[in-house]
């Protein structure tokens, strides 16, 4: 895709949110505007708002730098929590990453409101393996996309919702999901 054809967002599985975080040295967290500006997140905390530089200064309120450390606590609730990593881009030069939102289906504009924010599909694509789909639903619940449903104890997946999060992957008892380059 041309620079200019990107959204701001795309979607990103956590082991590539986890390769760009260990591309840089410094940190900045805010709270996460959705999260402040509504009626809050019953899924997760409110710091997850994750920049690589202090130029945007945050979505929400409580910018600050902080460590490591502090930063792998937030990949690790966003894999406890089936959160979507969606990394953003510097509005001047999309080839450039500037941060990470950590998003739900909970709170997150981006899937609450209607005609859902623009976002690119990830590098990736789910594969099922469906003679070793048990059928149990279990992606089909964390599946923010709509790209999977139960009918008649079959799943059927729907490839072309699919943008790449893997959180079917994480959470398939059968290990009958992988991700493949789109």
């Amino acid at each position: 895709m041309q620079n200019e054809e990107l959204h701001f967002h795309y979607v990103a599985t956590l082991s590539e949110a986890r390769e760009l975080v260990d591309q840089f040295d410094r940190f900045w967290v805010s709270n996460c505007g959705c999260r402040e500006s509504g009626d809050g997140c019953s899924r997760s905390r409110l710091d997850l708002c994750l920049f690589f530089d202090p130029q945007m200064g945050g979505t929400g309120s409580d910018f600050r730098e902080v460590d490591r450390e502090f930063v792998r606590g937030i990949l690790k609730e966003t894999e406890e929590k089936h959160l979507i990593s969606r990394p953003f881009r510097y509005a001047d030069d999309k080839s450039r990453v500037q941060g990470i939102c950590f998003c739900c289906d909970d709170c997150c504009w981006y899937f609450t409101k209607d005609g859902k924010y623009e976002c690119d599909k990830g590098k990736y694509v789910e594969r099922t393996d469906s003679d070793s789909c048990a059928g149990c639903g279990t992606c089909v619940d964390v599946c923010y996309y709509d790209a999977r449903e139960i009918a008649e104890g079959e799943l059927s997946v729907a490839g072309d919702n699919c943008f790449g999060c893997a959180l079917c992957v994480d959470v398939c008892p059968e290990g009958s999901i992988t991700m493949t380059e789109r």
